[in-house]
């Protein structure tokens, strides 16, 4: 009678989760993060500045802890992405744990804190790779360390085991049928000069993974880390190539031409289940590069055709995500597909014109024929611009953006067509609940006799949902309600780790502390993602903050005869960061019907705006604000958000990149005091602020929100009534 029982247990012990981790050489590993997965300790090893990460392997749910040396680390708040799959940590002083249901590639660091400077750790759960195989022309590497470069011949295969690491390059060079395969890592530290871009160059032992001539090629398993300015994994006349989960990470201080991946001629090559961070362009495509000459640019390039990259995670600290074309370029390419991937970040600012998931810039006399793009299934985390597209001859034409699901911020700079471009089409390019329907919702700028973009309605099921009640509490009951959607299945992610099932559902948020655990206002927001799919597996998803209020900031009443708009006064100083301006005295004040001054002929100064600020109607409240050198939002006293310190632009191009924070607080209808700051030094206009609330999406705050008491404003020589 006890052998069925036996039996049980002995399946449930084979069942079990098993992990493997990946063993790191004394010389990487970094004491910046302690990780253990079930409980056993995974080596962390050091990438470039202050990136890190960890290789594992496991073969079911995992519960993983992170521990920061740094006091303090986390105070500011949790982000893991990819977004969608709806992560949310359990924070006990120096440490996160959370749950992961199978092998995933993850980024961690803190909200909105991705750039060259960040302290972030990347996680790698895969699963086991395959044993090597069997054969004559196969050469496998045991864990240890190498430092030499890998020369496969052709018909070849090198088997690197887990904890193999190579300090050098892997080479293909005139090969075919080469297999490189297994879990190995390559560690790249050239001679590049690091405050100028030697990384095109082609040549051995030029780049992580450099290619030329090479076809028939399988990468799989392989982690590729650059330490020198230059472009990671190049591309050069190369056809047939898979790569399979990849894991491509650069950190260079100069950040700078530091490419994910370059194809330079070539194509018919397959990227998948991979992961890239990136100092430049994430993906680019170009006919050749042979420096930066004249004669250099303007000789005719090879064409770039059919490369698929998918099921991916892409992130860069600058620069696009994809970018093809360059100013004088001459060249063809057609059939680049990106789908069913994930942009984690993507690169702030602009080189000529500004970054986007799209950069094609055919600009300065570059002529070609550009034809078949396709992006499709791709989720937006931090992101920056949409598309930026410029071609003068011939044509640039058949575009297609379909399902592009922007998850939880607004874009921070509108997107441009301009020149020979037609046949764009931007089929249910989404930002949170909203489809975007025509060029204002975009924003799109058409201009130079490019045609007009064509935006269809969606035919597959349509994911948008509505919250009752949209004021709470921690602990209160939530119904969340889908749209009516045929023969199609609903789930929900709620932003704190929970899930459900059902085109109606009900959900208590626990706490107030928000998806990114930086809720300490007294207000949290979480991020509720929806995800609607048909019997045909076609799918759409919708996202909205919902914000749930632990404390309340009340009314106030105004003490005075009331004007619209607001105060400002003017602070005349050359700082490149806000200073405090308590400290300081204003020259210049007046009054303004929003966020504007007059500057008085100034080019370096802070102004402060103060008022009211009228809010409709009781609730949890999230302002975004957006400025390129500098701002916070103080409301009731409580600083809601702040930009990061100001971030060049490259290439040239004047004044600094568009930052953006926001923050949420608990407020009760009325009056509520307003204080802003902004710092212009290096760019033009002033800070932009948005709200959303109970029954009102992400909008600028109106003008008539906005008030102020008439008084004379004695603020130094130049005040103004």
């Amino acid at each position: 009678m006890l052998l069925p029982a036996v039996l049980a247990l002995a399946r449930i012990a084979c069942a079990a989760p098993r992990v493997q981790p990946v063993p790191v050489p004394p010389e990487m590993r970094s004491s910046a993060f302690t990780v253990t997965v079930n409980g056993k300790p995974v080596d962390v090893a050091h990438v470039a500045a202050s990136y890190d990460f960890v290789n594992f392997d496991i073969t079911g749910p995992v519960e993983i802890a992170i521990a920061a040396a740094e006091p303090g680390f986390w105070d500011r708040g949790v982000d893991i992405q990819p977004w969608r799959l709806g992560l949310r940590p359990k924070r006990n002083g120096q440490t996160i744990e959370f749950k992961l249901q199978g092998p995933a590639k993850l980024s961690i660091g803190r909200p909105r804190d991705f750039l060259n400077h960040a302290e972030m750790l990347f996680l790698f759960a895969g699963s086991p790779p395959a044993p090597p195989p069997q054969g004559a022309d196969v050469h496998v590497y045991h864990a240890g360390v190498y430092r030499q470069s890998l020369n496969p011949k052709s018909g070849e295969t090198d088997y690197l085991e887990p904890g193999a690491y190579f300090f050098g390059s892997l080479n293909l060079f005139n090969v075919t049928g080469v297999k490189v395969l297994g879990r190995g890592t390559i560690v790249y530290d050239g001679p590049q000069d690091p405050s100028n871009d030697e990384g095109w160059m082609q040549k051995p032992d030029w780049h992580c993974i450099g290619t030329m001539n090479a076809h028939d090629i399988q990468v799989s398993g392989l982690t590729c880390v650059i330490r020198s300015r230059t472009w990671s994994v190049q591309m050069k006349d190369s056809s047939g190539f898979i790569y399979d989960d990849l894991r491509v990470m650069g950190g260079n201080p100069e950040n700078a031409n530091q490419d994910g991946m370059d194809w330079i001629g070539g194509g018919d090559g397959i990227v998948r289940n991979s992961f890239f961070r990136a100092s430049d362009d994430v993906i680019a495509l170009m006919g050749n590069w042979d420096g930066y000459t004249d004669a250099d640019m303007l000789r005719p390039g090879k064409d770039v055709h059919d490369i698929l990259i998918e099921k991916s995670e892409l992130s860069t600290s600058i620069s696009n995500i994809v970018r093809a074309g360059w100013p004088q370029k001459i060249f063809n390419s057609r059939n680049f597909t990106l789908r069913d991937s994930d942009v984690l970040h993507a690169g702030i600012g602009a080189c000529g014109q500004p970054f986007g998931l799209l950069g094609f810039w055919g600009a300065n006399g570059a002529r070609g024929d550009h034809s078949g793009y396709l992006f499709e299934n791709i989720f937006l985390d931090d992101w920056y611009s949409l598309l930026q597209m410029e071609q003068e001859q011939p044509a640039l034409h058949g575009f297609t953006f379909h399902n592009i699901w922007a998850l939880d911020q607004p874009p921070l700079l509108g997107s441009s067509i301009m020149g020979q471009v037609s046949g764009v089409t931007l089929a249910n390019v989404k930002y949170g609940q909203k489809r975007v329907e025509n060029n204002a919702d975009v924003p799109l700028a058409v201009t130079d006799g490019a045609a007009p973009v064509e935006f269809p309605r969606p035919t597959g099921p349509v994911a948008a949902f509505d919250v009752e009640p949209p004021v709470f509490g921690p602990g209160d009951k939530v119904t969340f309600t889908a749209a009516a959607s045929q023969h199609t299945h609903f789930t929900w992610l709620f932003g704190d780790g929970t899930e459900a099932h059902g085109r109606r559902v009900r959900h208590k948020f626990a706490d107030a502390e928000g998806t990114e655990l930086d809720g300490a206002n007294g207000a949290g927001r979480f991020r509720v993602l929806l995800h609607a799919e048909d019997n045909a597996q076609h799918e759409d998803w919708a996202a909205q903050g919902v914000v749930a209020v632990a404390r309340w900031h009340d009314a106030t009443t105004m003490v005075g005869p009331a004007a619209q708009g607001l105060l400002w006064r003017l602070y005349a100083g050359a700082w490149t960061e806000l200073p405090d301006l308590s400290k300081e005295t204003a020259v210049f004040s007046g009054e303004s019907a929003n966020l504007r001054v007059d500057a008085h002929g100034f080019t370096r100064y802070a102004t402060a705006w103060d008022g009211y600020l009228d809010v409709p109607v009781d609730g949890g409240y999230t302002f975004h604000l957006m400025a390129r050198d500098g701002a916070r939002v103080v409301i009731d006293g409580v600083e809601v958000a702040k930009t990061g310190p100001p971030f060049a632009q490259v290439c040239g191009v004047a004044g600094n990149a568009m930052r953006y924070d926001r923050g949420s607080l608990g407020l009760r209808a009325g009056l509520h005091t307003l204080h802003v700051e902004g710092l212009h030094f290096a760019s033009q206009g002033t800070p932009r602020l948005l709200w959303e609330g109970p029954g009102l999406p992400i909008a600028d705050v109106p003008d008539g929100a906005l008030s102020h008491v008439r008084a004379t404003v004695e603020q130094g020589p130049g005040t103004r009534e």
